[in-house]
């Protein structure tokens, strides 16, 4: 008998890839599916926190117990001298890597979970001489022996990804599956061997673009990215040193001033503008090397910071504003925007070098509407996440049976909810409160011009306002500066200076602006 037979070859095969495969793609799937043959259990195949399992994958625990039987019969085998070749002894290894993944993903989630308290990765012992009794009997002849505490690591970081993108992205529906799988490649890249050779100590270095529409959890994106993030592990204090969750660095761009955002980002010192009473230290400079700032609506970024920015991004150095010295940013930049940057880059008002520098890594957040259509169960799923976070999991599906009977009778199936999740996380609120929901006029949702006419119409703008939301429409209409200054008989650098981005993209999208002077931003706390 050779050392593998042909049975347990298929499955140390399927094993090797379940070790490394993206575990939101269907491909997971059907390779638990190969491993498992007759035993394996049909399940939804989009995995997420509202599915019948719950987050709890029996076929993930039966390719478990199989697979520490194997690897514990095919260590017996080695001791006692039977022979493999090269290609058997990495299909054993990548079996054994699997095995104390799972033996260990307790303890690391328990860590994980350690709010508030130093986690305790003591295990570390007893993961090294498990480590040693798979390993030491294949004597290092195909792999080298891996490196236990970067493996200790990269175990960790894999715990850590999947609960922070399971848990962010809530929902069934294929496009927030799609949207999980990109989230997990952001992390790690499409090859996971790869990533853990050698790019875990580049991926920083990597800037990511999340884009879609405004309440689609683009934030929360981003949080998932960079509370994932590599964390190399210290043997001799049992310690990762930071957490990552410590430090991240939000920044909306488009409510504040250029001076303060530039004041924010690089730091300023003192007297470098009025109101400077002190030196400031920036979030470039303060953001740790495993660290990451996230800049938010950065299409209606001003013209003069994208070039500061571009700069970063290239040579990863910066100044704080009135000094010389150039400092070094050391972290990792995650943005975001609602606005087609195409359309921003041809009208001259985003620098096409800064684009190219942002979507080396691309993330687009779905719409509710796409959504929904793909999964009409979608609304009931999104519905109980946002009770709990309301009112607690006790009280939480009486209020999700009530506000899904209020929608499906006042609303239907066909409502747009043009305000995405922040704005069904609104409607679970105001029923919650009121026993009814009130969206925005569809009127107004459908033709943007009448929202503005009706803004006008209340006379709560100021006459900059008017001037600026005019200019806009008109613009929005032309698509051409010069002929809109030749209608409004005004200097075509007036009407460019005063078209209002955020309006005009809402505008060409059929969105209605939101009424009055541009609000503060609301953080987003929901998928």
């Amino acid at each position: 008998m050779g050392f593998l037979s042909d049975s347990e070859r298929d499955f140390a095969t399927a094993v090797a890839h379940l070790s490394y495969v993206n575990p939101f793609l269907a491909e997971r799937i059907e390779w638990e599916r190969r491993a498992l043959g007759a035993e394996h259990l049909s399940s939804d195949e989009v995995w997420h926190s509202r599915g019948d399992l719950a987050g709890q994958n029996p076929n993930e625990v039966r390719v478990a117990e199989r697979a520490a039987a194997l690897a514990e019969e095919l260590r017996e085998r080695l001791v006692n001298g039977v022979r493999a070749t090269a290609e058997e002894l990495d299909l054993y290894q990548d079996v054994a890597l699997y095995l104390l993944y799972y033996r260990y993903e307790a303890r690391f989630y328990a860590a994980l979970m350690a709010a508030g308290r130093r986690p305790d990765f003591g295990f570390y012992e007893d993961f090294v001489a498990d480590c040693e009794r798979f390993f030491a009997p294949a004597g290092g002849r195909r792999r080298p022996r891996p490196d236990l505490a970067h493996l200790f690591s990269c175990y960790f970081q894999i715990r850590r990804a999947f609960h922070h993108t399971f848990h962010s992205i809530v929902g069934g529906s294929m496009p927030a599956a799609r949207l999980r799988a990109k989230v997990w490649q952001s992390i790690f890249t499409h090859d996971l061997r790869r990533y853990q050779r050698s790019l875990y100590q580049r991926l920083g270095d990597v800037t990511t673009l999340v884009t879609g529409p405004s309440g689609t959890g683009k934030e929360l994106v981003a949080r998932a990215i960079a509370f994932s993030r590599y964390l190399p592990f210290d043997p001799e204090t049992h310690s990762f040193g930071e957490r990552p969750e410590e430090s991240f660095f939000p920044l909306n761009l488009s409510a504040l001033s250029p001076t303060l955002i530039e004041s924010e980002l690089f730091g300023h010192r003192r007297g470098a503008f009025t109101g400077a009473v002190g030196d400031r230290t920036g979030w470039f400079e303060v953001c740790p090397p495993l660290g990451t700032v996230f800049l938010d609506e950065i299409g209606e970024v001003d013209s003069a910071i994208q070039v500061k920015l571009l700069r970063v991004l290239e040579t990863r150095t910066f100044q704080r504003l009135g000094d010389t010295r150039e400092r070094r940013f050391r972290g990792k930049v995650v943005a975001a925007t609602n606005l087609d940057l195409d359309v921003e880059m041809s009208a001259g008002r985003f620098r096409e070098d800064l684009y190219y520098r942002l979507c080396s890594d691309r993330i687009e957040t779905p719409s509710l509407a796409e959504r929904v259509h793909d999964s009409p169960r979608e609304i009931a799923d999104l519905v109980l996440v946002l009770a709990e976070r309301q009112v607690g999991e006790e009280l939480a599906p009486e209020l999700a049976a009530e506000v899904v009977a209020w929608i499906d009778s006042r609303l239907g199936a066909d409502y747009p909810w043009p305000g995405n999740v922040r704005e069904l996380a609104q409607c679970v609120s105001n029923i919650l409160i009121r026993s009814e929901y009130l969206p925005a006029s569809r009127g107004s949702a459908a033709d943007p011009r009448r929202a503005v006419a009706e803004e006008i119409l209340k006379g709560g703008l100021s006459a900059d306002e008017v001037l600026g939301r005019y200019c806009t429409l008109v613009y929005a209409e032309t698509g051409s500066y010069q002929e809109s200054a030749r209608r409004l008989g005004l200097d075509r650098r007036t009407v460019k200076a005063r078209v209002e981005p955020g309006l005009l993209a809402r505008l060409r999208s059929g969105r209605a602006p939101s009424a009055g002077p541009r609000r503060q931003p609301v953080r987003a706390t929901f998928p």
